[in-house]
Formats: structure tokens, C-alpha cells, sequence
């Protein structure tokens, strides 16, 4: 072989090599491989190249094949040895933090840690209920027994039992959709998920406090899946304004949302289906009962959510079970106050039904058979079961009849909507000029089709495209947001109404972007965030703070926040703090005719 073949092949080898370790290594740290997993794959590539370069620079093509296949092989056992294992999330980042002093609530002794600042402390981990394993699944919660001993709350507990994506998938979605993916020698595991999830997490600042605003927030994730410590609605920022907040696990998909009447018939309430709504009250019973003792204030407790998460509080706000156990609301981005709910709620039939199916699926017919079935292998049934459903405890009738009726928990409700909120849920399902006339007539009826496309009429794919997407946030979010705030006005509940449009590096205005503003939590060295964003977190967070202690937002040096009126004017959240006409006041009016909205009521 010649120089210049010999050149050619020895660049080629060399630009291969250097591609497959650049790309071996972007999955070590993507997958959060442990550190044995770097210096063994070093140990790999750097034997792999002297054994090219020296013994097998004359090698036949076979046998330099075989090489890379061995590579292959080595660097795959890498991956094996070195895969993360679970482990339980720290409460606080940083090596060996500081413990606060005990802290006695009615089951025990408790023991947090303070923040690195020392501004703030975190007790994570904590138990409201027993394990609902064993003979517990599918059973209301029961209260935790008393604990021996020091409970060390340093740690969030496990995430309610779900399907889980692996950390490579997460790292990807991180940095596609979040945009802010962050290298850190210390995330090398995963967090773990288990039927045993039933504790919450607290944010108290730091010292002796007392009558402190509380909020009571409550996860999103389609009932399917979420975890209670993530940073964007992390209690830490509130804590260092002065309030006390509580994050909960409750039981997910079929865990917290299986109906069956052999259960309901067990039941001694004669309940089944919304055990998760369950796990909620009584995590709200254990912090009416114990968090005077963290210096909150029991009587002055807000119930939050965001998702799904807002669309349980919406239920609780006329649950029977929930009276007395918040003074009011702030939900953010879903409920399930319109006629028909456009998610996360079913008939009971249905509940049934979908249980049945289950049952037949898994060969369990009896209760003893179900709750015999391992966790891991029902987690799957999550897309099957994430409705809350009228049971005749838990609620007695849908909410929207119980506002027609004047019965309600709340004194008060901030409540609004994202400009963006369609945007993760249409991201594979966009529309065009060529397919917007077949879209909206698959999701409209015949009547009200033909009104929807005589209000909407795109002459670009781009305005087909933002014509949909303000549909879809419409229909699946916005539209119950509106209905409930006039069930607010009619019953003389204060509601305060947002729509948040403010852009961003980050996840801008999509759904779930605006927690971060409100929840204090912009991270201090973030470029996805300027100061812009962070006048209007100020801002936003101060609304909130004013509202968790008096009910009412304003207060000196913020802008005007009226209560809803009536008019369909909601304060507008985003590079201008104004209120503006609700941006789908014309198809609120088609969906009214839809779902028979107020008929008869004079509304």
C-alpha cells in the first residue's frame, strides 16, 4: 500500500476515534453514568487507540473490524458497570448541610436542613399517611402512626409510582425543551418512584417565625406523573418572602384513579376512583393539624396547583371533605369547572368501564388478585386511569353543578392562563392551511364547526397554525378558566384572572411557563432570563405573597389588579402588566352554545 493510502486510512481511523469518544462521553454525562463509567471509558478509548496505532497499524481490514467491534463491546460493559443507580433526592444541594434544630408535630420529632444560605429551611420526606401498599391500595389514606425516634427530613421521598423515562431521554427533553440543561458532578443517579409516595416537603424561612401565610401546592403531570420537589414550584422562593409552603405527593394514574364497585363496595364510604383527590385532603388535614408547629397559620392556608394540579384544587373547592381546610385558591392553567370538563375528569360509567378492561387485561378479577399485581407492572396503565370522577364522597356531584348551587370552599381565586399553553401538546400535530378546515371539523361538531371557521379564517400556513393553537389553548384550557371565573362572579368570590404572555429563553409562555415568575424561583445566574423577566417575577410573586395573606394581590408600588368584573377584562402578565379583553371572548360565546353553558340561568 502505498503513502498516501496509508495517510488517508490512518486520518479516517483517527476522525472515527475521535467521534466515538466525543459521542460516548456526551452520553455518559447526558445519561448521568456514575463516575466509574468516565474513568473506565477513558481506561477503554485510550487502550483502544495505542492498540491501532501500535499493534495493529499493518492489521488485515478483518482484523482492524474486529477491533472496532471489541470497542464496541467495551465501551457497552462500560455503560452496563456504570448505568445510575437510585437514590433518593437531597433536600438541599451541597455536601453535609446544616440540620435545623427538632421540630415535634403530632406524629414525632423531625429534624430539616437549612439552605446553603442559610436563609431558608427544608423539611423534605415528611409521612401524612400510612403506606398505601398491601391491603392499603386503592383504599382512602389512613393517617401516619406516631414514629420513633428522629425522623431525619433531608431527602424528598420517592415520586408516586409512574412509567419513567430513562435520565438519556430527560437530559434531551431538558435541553429541547427547557433549553437550560446544566452539567453537575453530583446528579449521577435517578430518582426513585414507589407506591409508598404519600409524604410532603416544606419551605419555612429560617428562625423563629410564626402566623405565616401557608400554600398548599399541588403537582401537575395529567394525574400521570410529576414529583412534588422540582425547582420551578419549589417552595424556596416563596419561603424567602415570608410564607410557608407544602408540596405533596398523592397516588398517580391507576394507583390514585382506579374505580371498581367491589372496592366501593369494601369502602366503608362507599367510595372508589379518586384516591388521589383523597391523598390531597389529607395531606391538607396533616398541615391544618401540624404546621403551626413549622409557623404557618393554620385558618390562613391557599390551595395551588398548576396542570392537573389546578384542576384538583378547582375540585376541591367543592368537595364536602375539603371544607375548612383552605380560605382560598390560586390555579394555574387548567380546571374542571366547565359543563364538560376537556380533561382529567370522567363519569363514573366510564371510571367503571375503564376498570373492567383493566381487570380483564391483567387476569385480576378480585380485590385480593389486583392488589397482588406488582406495582412495576400496572404503573403502564397510567394513560387509562388520570380522571377524577363524581363518587358520592369525594364529590357529589360535578363542580360545575355545585357552583350552580352556591356550594364552594373558596373565599377567593387567582386563577388564569398561559398565551402558549397548546404549545408541548400540538408540538407533532400543527396545523396548515391544507389540513386547519379538516382539524377543527374533527374536534367540532357540524353546527358549531362551520362557527368556528367563520370566526377563524387563515390565508397563511402560518396564521393556520397560530389560529389552531389558540383553539386548542381555548378549548382544553382557557374555556374552563372562563367559566369558572363567572361562576365566581355570580356567587360574589372574588377572582383575580391572569393571562401570562411573557417570552423567554426558556419555556416562555407554554404551558407551565409561568410558574418560575410566580413562585420567586428565576435561578440568579441564568442567562435564559433578563431583567425584564425578572421585574415581572418581582412582580408576580409580590401579587402572590399580598394575596396568600389578605386575599386581595395589590398593594403599594404594584400595578392595579381588579377583581373580575364581569366585562371579560383579565390583567395581562408579560412585557406590559395592563388588563386587556380575554383573547377568545368570541369562541367562549360558540362554546357556551356548545356545551349549553349557564342555559336557563341568566347568565
Amino acid at each position: 500500500m502505498n503513502e498516501t493510502k496509508k495517510g488517508s486510512r490512518g486520518i479516517l481511523w483517527r476522525a472515527l476515534f475521535f467521534l466515538t469518544g466525543c459521542l460516548f462521553l456526551a452520553v455518559l454525562e447526558l445519561g448521568k453514568f456514575t463516575a466509574a463509567g468516565w474513568v473506565l471509558a477513558a481506561a477503554v478509548l485510550a487502550g483502544f487507540y495505542l492498540l491501532r496505532r501500535n499493534v495493529l497499524k499493518e492489521a488485515s481490514a478483518a482484523r482492524r473490524l474486529l477491533s472496532w467491534l471489541g470497542l464496541a463491546a467495551a465501551l457497552g460493559l462500560v455503560l452496563w458497570i456504570s448505568y445510575p443507580p437510585v437514590r433518593r433526592v437531597p433536600a438541599v444541594s451541597g455536601r453535609d448541610p446544616r440540620t435545623t434544630g427538632i421540630v415535634t408535630v403530632a406524629q414525632g420529632h423531625l429534624r430539616g436542613v437549612y439552605t446553603p444560605d442559610g436563609a431558608v429551611e427544608v423539611y423534605a420526606g415528611i409521612p401524612y399517611a400510612e403506606p398505601p401498599v398491601g391491603d392499603l391500595r386503592w383504599k382512602e389514606p389512613q393517617p401516619k402512626a406516631p414514629w420513633e425516634g428522629i425522623l431525619e427530613a433531608d431527602h424528598f421521598a420517592p415520586m408516586s409510582m409512574q412509567t419513567q423515562n430513562g435520565p438519556l431521554y430527560s437530559s434531551l427533553a431538558q435541553i429541547i425543551g427547557y433549553h437550560d440543561y446544566e452539567i453537575r458532578p453530583d446528579d449521577d443517579y435517578r430518582p426513585p418512584a414507589s407506591e409508598d409516595s404519600l409524604y410532603l416537603n416544606i419551605w419555612k424561612p429560617a428562625g423563629d417565625v410564626s402566623g405565616l401565610p401557608v400554600l398548599v401546592y399541588v403537582h401537575g403531570g395529567s394525574l400521570q406523573t410529576g414529583q412534588p420537589w422540582y425547582a420551578d414550584y419549589s417552595g424556596e422562593g416563596l419561603a424567602r418572602l415570608g410564607a410557608v409552603v407544602v408540596n405533596m405527593g398523592y397516588r398517580l394514574g391507576i394507583f390514585g384513579f382506579f374505580a371498581d364497585e367491589a372496592l366501593a363496595a369494601e369502602s366503608p364510604n362507599h367510595t372508589t376512583g379518586n384516591y388521589g383527590l383523597l391523598d390531597q385532603i389529607q395531606a391538607l388535614r396533616w398541615v391544618k393539624e401540624n404546621i403551626a408547629a413549622f409557623g404557618g397559620d393554620p385558618d390562613n392556608v391557599t390551595l395551588a396547583g398548576e396542570s392537573a394540579g389546578s384542576a384538583c384544587v378547582s375540585a376541591l373547592c367543592t368537595s364536602p371533605l375539603a371544607a375548612g381546610l383552605f380560605r382560598r385558591v390560586l390555579a394555574e392553567s387548567s380546571t374542571v369547572t366547565g359543563p364538560q370538563p376537556a380533561h382529567s375528569f370522567r363519569t363514573m360509567e366510564e371510571a367503571l368501564k375503564a376498570g373492567e378492561a383493566t381487570k380483564k387485561k391483567f387476569g385480576a378479577y378480585t380485590l385480593e388478585e389486583l392488589r397482588a399485581l406488582p406495582a412495576e407492572q400496572i404503573a403502564g396503565e397510567l394513560s387509562s386511569h388520570h380522571h377524577i370522577t363524581v363518587d358520592g364522597y369525594v364529590l357529589t356531584e360535578t363542580p360545575y353543578e355545585s357552583y350552580a348551587r352556591g356550594h364552594h370552599n373558596e373565599e377567593a381565586q387567582m386563577q388564569g392562563f398561559n398565551r402558549e399553553e397548546s404549545g408541548p401538546f400540538i408540538l407533532f400535530g400543527q396545523a396548515d392551511l391544507k389540513s386547519f378546515r379538516s382539524m377543527v371539523e374533527r374536534s367540532f361538531e357540524a353546527p358549531y364547526a362551520a362557527r368556528v371557521l367563520d370566526l377563524y379564517r387563515p390565508q397563511t400556513d402560518a396564521q393556520a397554525r397560530r389560529d389552531w393553537a389558540d383553539i386548542y389553548t381555548a378549548v382544553l384550557f382557557s374555556y374552563g378558566h372562563n367559566v369558572w371565573e363567572r361562576q365566581a362572579n355570580a356567587l360574589g368570590i372574588p377572582a383575580y384572572v391572569y393571562h401570562f404572555t411573557k417570552e423567554n429563553g426558556r419555556l416562555g409562555s407554554w404551558h407551565s411557563g409561568e410558574e418560575v415568575y410566580f413562585y420567586n424561583n428565576i435561578p440568579a445566574d441564568s442567562k435564559l432570563y433578563d431583567g425584564e423577566d425578572r421585574e415581572l417575577s418581582r412582580i408576580m410573586s409580590a401579587y402572590l405573597m399580598n394575596y396568600l395573606k389578605t386575599g386581595d394581590p395589590n398593594g403599594p408600588g404594584l400595578p392595579e389588579w381588579p377583581a373580575s368584573a364581569g366585562d371579560g377584562r383579565i390583567l395581562t402578565l408579560g412585557s406590559t402588566i395592563r388588563m386587556d379583553q380575554s383573547p377568545y371572548a368570541d369562541l367562549y360565546g360558540i362554546l357556551d352554545d356548545r356545551y349549553g353553558t349557564f342555559a336557563g340561568s341568566g347568565e
